[in-house]
């Protein structure tokens, strides 16, 4: 028999994930026509189910799949700093102060439940230090499909993009503190606190700042003479100019730049989370424009997504799952609750109703793409954070599937979905 031929059984491990991805997309896109969930979640429950530790459809180890992940989030953590004004803190600074609050009351309250139900000192603080933030790539994907715009829409992307900065900020120094306690080695807590945090945000801010200069840098005009009456300054068009009609808004030499950052990133042991949202940043403040159908960067952000969902599913054990449920659904709790009453308690000083406060507090919800990869990120320094965190493994197990709705229903009762 063909299946006999040890071939053909040594091609199967590899053609396990192109299965499992059109598979995915299917259920994805009936999920979504069908009862109006957010594709996401089905990409990540397909993952879930197909485990290795579940049904073993995906073989244990698949080598450079975390570095596609890495890309996939890195397009959209871009995207993500790309849409955030910072200027609007300076307009507005009761939002920034309600973000501020919302993640310091997050660390707090989370790392009190997490103490009162038996957690240990060292995993409380990571539990609190990454229930502060909410997924951008869950939010960004979700606000992509439903074509949201508006109040909440916009204070989504900007509360949570304070919450990811203060939330790597807090796991990199309870990361240090744990590497040195674990090491004695001072140099490498350091470097698992700050400089890996200071190395990926130069390089994103570098990026930023090179990429639009090289696009929009004039080319050499050689034979050619100037038009009457113009001075010949040694230069032509730009390179943008030169671009095929498909990309003129520079999508594609985005997307390679944002692929190539991660992959030097993750080489140097930094935080591509870090460096991809400062390029972002940088690139929105350097007025850099892009088209709006380019959003989420085409079939080629579509099919990283898909890639990123069902590979993230795929990380979970349900075995861990079950040992964390509790303390996991508690932290789901504390978010549910501890948000939106902040988002709503500012609404009136930072310029909308308590509604849309409350409301922005539920689509604030997704949580697991930004913590799975922040753990990720540690297994270079031989910790494997993720076994040791259970609780967490339930949290994002329900928020994986359940936050993207959360989102999706809190823009549509806002009446900011098309």
């Amino acid at each position: 028999m063909v299946l006999d031929d040890p071939g053909v059984l040594a091609a199967l491990p590899t053609l396990a994930w192109p299965a499992l991805l059109l598979l995915a997309w299917l259920l994805g896109e009936t999920a979504h026509r069908t009862l109006g969930l957010p594709r996401i979640s089905a990409y990540a429950l397909v993952g879930v189910v197909a485990a290795p530790a579940q049904l073993g459809w995906l073989p244990a180890h698949s080598p450079g799949l975390d570095l596609v992940a890495y890309t996939a989030f890195g397009l959209l953590l871009f995207e993500f700093g790309y849409r955030v004004n910072l200027r609007w803190f300076r307009h507005n600074p009761w939002l920034g102060v309600a973000a501020l609050v919302d993640a310091l009351l997050c660390f707090a309250a989370i790392g009190t439940v997490a103490g009162l139900l038996g957690a240990d000192a060292a995993s409380a603080a990571l539990l609190a230090a990454l229930g502060m933030a909410s997924s951008p790539a869950a939010l960004v994907r979700v606000l992509n499909e439903e074509r949201a715009a508006g109040q909440i829409a916009e204070r989504l992307i900007h509360v949570a993009v304070v919450g990811c900065v203060l939330a790597v900020l807090a796991f990199k120094a309870v990361l240090a503190v744990h590497v040195y306690q674990s090491s004695g080695s001072l140099a490498q807590a350091a470097f698992a606190g700050g400089w890996a945090l200071l190395l990926s945000a130069g390089l994103g801010l570098l990026a930023g700042v090179a990429m639009p200069a090289i696009l929009s840098a004039p080319r050499p005009t050689i034979g050619r003479p100037p038009p009457a009456g113009v001075k010949d300054f040694g230069s032509g068009p730009s390179i943008l100019d030169s671009l095929p009609d498909q990309a003129p808004d520079s999508t594609l030499p985005y997307a390679l730049a944002v692929i190539g950052l991660v992959g030097l990133s993750h080489l140097l042991q930094g935080s591509p989370i870090v460096a991809a949202l400062a390029f972002g940043l940088t690139a929105r403040h350097r007025r850099v424009v892009f088209a709006r159908s380019a959003r989420g960067f085409g079939p080629l952000g579509d099919l990283l997504t898909l890639t990123l969902f069902v590979y993230l599913g795929s990380r979970l054990d349900l075995a861990q799952v079950h040992q964390g449920l509790l303390l996991g659904l508690a932290l789901v709790l504390t978010r549910l609750l501890v948000t939106p009453a902040v988002m709503a308690g500012f609404a009136h000083v930072s310029g909308t109703t308590p509604r849309k406060g409350a409301l922005t507090g539920i689509g604030l919800m997704p949580l697991s793409a930004f913590a799975l990869l922040l753990l990720e990120q540690s297994r270079h320094l031989q910790i494997d954070l993720l076994d040791r965190l259970a609780p967490l493994a339930a949290a994002i197990l329900v928020l994986e599937l359940a936050g993207p709705l959360c989102t999706r229903l809190a823009l549509r009762w806002g009446g900011e979905t098309r």
